[in-house]
């Protein structure tokens, strides 16, 4: 037999009808076939055992491959590899058993109906994921498509522009492309008014923003006043400087121990795609915060530990960064840098007297880069101007050896 017993297979919404004969074949001699509902219900008289997915879907993994061996197919919308099943499925099965055969995607299919060049357009998803998301994404101009939960999500998707100032933008809603149901219809996202939404349809947005929009760019250094919190935070400046040093790649994880606001994980996050931060914060109160500033920013997968640190680190994967910025003390250093992973970077502030001489002494034993900096900002002085400093952050930061 060969060694891909699964075959995933993904389906456009003209149904089984517009199978390629490799997927026909492949469904003809499949003894067990995986799906939602919709998607079995297409099957007919076929022989096959019928799967519907499970809750939670972990369960319905195990089961598929409990059938490893088998000749077993999964049933999926479009490019199975694109936010779909298949992409889930490939994190536990090895690519060597299974067999993709994909319809052409949402995103294809939504960029050929407008004419809009795929490579410069934002591919997103609101599929079982946080509207917020598409937040971080919203630039004058940029070009937006957008995968929907429901039929609710684009009247969603209007409201949540519009209360950011992109009330102007405009709104494409795309059902049942490739069906004989399709229809696409338009709105501004101020003006949305359109009812009886297919439940299978995927929404353009042309980024137009309004007077009250505040554009927000993906580089460190967002303003101050952009976040909620209680005076604990690390301001722009040493922000900034702070994620330049963490030197974020794709797929890597951050430690952001003392999160306080959580400002370093939002930057952090908005620094590019697939990126990871785990906040631990022991004060629920600014828990909080830092889920709305998330929120706000476009980064709710923000991930919140309660608790403090080190005892917090013991259920933490290893990280690729940390930032040790709130409550600094001696037996913090030790535990985050040991499960730091080889070349890894670590970042800490200190703005105390005892927290600096912490770091002074640890550059002293492990080197890397220390830096005292101080900012001072032009206030009104009477009817003049004057520089009013800031406290004195002592920033250091060092890179773990190779293994």
């Amino acid at each position: 037999m060969s060694p891909r017993w699964l075959t995933i297979i993904g389906i456009g919404d003209g149904g089984l009808a517009t199978l390629t004969p490799e997927a026909r074949a492949a469904l003809g001699t499949a003894t067990t076939v995986f799906g939602g509902k919709r998607h079995l219900a297409m099957l007919g008289d076929h022989r096959a055992r019928r799967v519907e997915w499970a809750q939670p879907f972990a369960r319905s993994i195990e089961a598929l491959a409990a059938r490893r061996g088998q000749p077993t197919v999964v049933l999926a919308t479009g490019d199975p590899m694109w936010f779909g099943v298949g992409a889930t499925l490939a994190r536990d099965i090895p690519a060597a058993e299974m067999r993709v055969i994909v319809a052409p995607s949402a995103f294809s299919l939504a960029a050929a109906r407008l004419g809009w060049p795929l490579e410069d357009t934002v591919c997103l998803t609101v599929h079982g994921r946080p509207l917020e998301a598409v937040l971080r994404h919203l630039q004058p101009g940029a070009r937006l498509l957008v995968l929907s939960e429901d039929g609710d999500s684009p009247k969603a998707l209007a409201r949540l522009l519009t209360s950011r100032g992109y009330g102007p933008s405009r709104l494409t809603i795309l059902e049942h492309m490739g069906g004989p149901k399709e229809r696409l219809r338009e709105s501004s996202a101020l003006d949305f008014d359109l009812s009886d939404v297919a439940a299978l349809n995927t929404v353009a947005i042309l980024c137009r923003p309004g007077r009250a929009a505040e554009p927000r760019p993906l580089v460190p250094g967002l303003p101050d006043d952009g976040f909620i919190h209680d005076g604990k935070m690390t301001k722009r400046v040493l922000r900034a400087l702070a994620i330049a040093a963490l030197a974020p790649m794709p797929g890597d994880l951050l430690w952001d121990v003392g999160a306080g606001s959580g400002s370093i994980s939002v930057e952090w996050l908005r620094a590019g795609r697939h990126l990871r931060s785990v906040a631990i914060e022991p004060v629920e109160a600014r828990r909080a915060m830092m889920a709305e500033n998330a929120a706000v920013f476009g980064v709710p997968e923000l991930r919140i530990v309660a608790g403090r640190a080190p005892a917090a680190f013991a259920a933490l994967d290893a990280p690729d960064a940390v930032f040790l910025g709130g409550g600094l003390s001696d037996d913090i250093f030790e535990p985050a840098f040991a499960a730091l992973k080889p070349g890894g970077r670590l970042v800490a502030h200190a703005v105390t007297l005892e927290s600096e001489a912490i770091l002074i002494g640890l550059h002293a034993e492990h080197g890397g880069e220390l830096l005292r900096v101080a900012v001072e900002t032009a206030e009104p002085v009477g009817p003049y101007r004057g520089f009013k400093p800031a406290m004195t952050v002592v920033h250091w930061h060092l890179t773990k050896a190779p293994a």
